[in-house]
């Protein structure tokens, strides 16, 4: 495997280097280069594998973390972004071009859980997370409609780009935000109390509370991007509520959980989102153009455990 060569942590605050969010690898190692716009990484700790999106390529790959092989995970995929895990370790996909939410049963075959909203389909959802109780709030922006590069240009029936939830019993699809210019990531706090959503064309983070019903509060603004300072697209915390966010060509911002700004991790390419991993989920997958990189860190991960209720703090 190579290496990008290029510069990695950049202090911006104190607190990135005495809360030790400096002191892993000094370099990203590259697993994979061949993609066309790589997005959703996801981590199976099962199987010791990771999958990504090669979007406009159609297709999702696998990375077997035990020899280092790529190879293909599905083709045709709809053109996938996002992706996660549900309670029963099934993989949960956003899929551009076919405008749907999907699972992926134990047996392979593909269960659709969400493509219309209001009997109108939806634009090209993006990101997807679930919650323990079984619902999945998911983004749709357009992106996936606005030209064929990442799916298939249409017109917009719901003429807006929002965030929603899918019921765990009745399976109806709810808005439950709205109000952006293209909601991307989207991430729960580990208590459940919360939901963050990136917006890439406001190019802000914000903050929702979760109310007991599933819906939503009106939310409120809880970081932004710098002008010159990249474009957010998908967000993870780390175990100490930390907030890492995908910047594009401005690589990975970390801000404290006050909000500050405190550090970067420099990218040799646009950094479009990433995920922690690995046996201690201490590495961070970065999926970046038409690249695959990682980095064993100095900070963990958390990801959540759908089905599980967590304690307090952050995902």
């Amino acid at each position: 495997m190579s290496e990008a060569r290029t510069p990695i942590y950049d202090v911006i605050d104190e607190r990135f280097r005495t809360e030790r969010c400096i002191f892993g690898d000094d370099r990203l190692e590259t697993l994979y280069t061949g993609g066309r716009w790589s997005e959703g990484p996801l981590y199976f700790p099962a199987g010791r594998f990771l999958i990504w999106s090669d979007i406009p390529n159609d297709r999702m790959l696998r990375w077997d973390e035990t020899n280092g092989v790529v190879s293909v995970f599905r083709s045709p995929a709809g053109h996938p972004n996002g992706n996660t895990l549900d309670a029963q370790g099934r993989l949960v996909t956003c899929e551009q071009g076919n405008r749907r939410v999907t699972r992926t049963e134990h047996d392979g075959s593909v269960t659709v859980l969400a493509d219309r909203f209001g009997g109108k389909r939806l634009n090209s959802p993006n990101d997807a997370v679930v919650h323990s109780d079984g619902s999945i709030y998911f983004s749709d922006p357009d992106f996936g409609i606005t030209t064929d590069y990442e799916g298939h240009r249409a017109e917009s029936e719901i003429g807006a780009t929002n965030v929603y939830r899918i019921d765990p019993v009745s399976a109806e699809v709810r808005l439950v935000a709205d109000g952006f210019g293209g909601p991307n990531g989207l991430v729960l706090s580990r208590d459940e109390q919360r939901l963050y959503v990136s917006d890439t064309r406001a190019n802000h983070v914000r903050v929702f509370d979760v109310r007991p019903d599933g819906t939503l509060s009106e939310g409120a603004v809880f970081v932004e991007c710098r002008p010159g300072e990249g474009r957010f697209d998908n967000i993870r915390f780390d175990d100490r509520g930390r907030l890492w966010v995908a910047a594009m060509a401005d690589g990975v911002h970390c801000y404290d959980p006050d909000g500050t700004l405190i550090g970067r991790i420099r990218t040799p390419e646009p950094v479009a989102n990433i995920t922690f991993g690995g046996p201690k989920l201490n590495r961070m997958f970065l999926a970046a153009n038409n690249a695959l990189y990682s980095l064993v860190t100095s900070v963990t991960g958390t990801p959540r455990l759908p089905g599980r209720r967590p304690g307090p703090g952050t995902d």
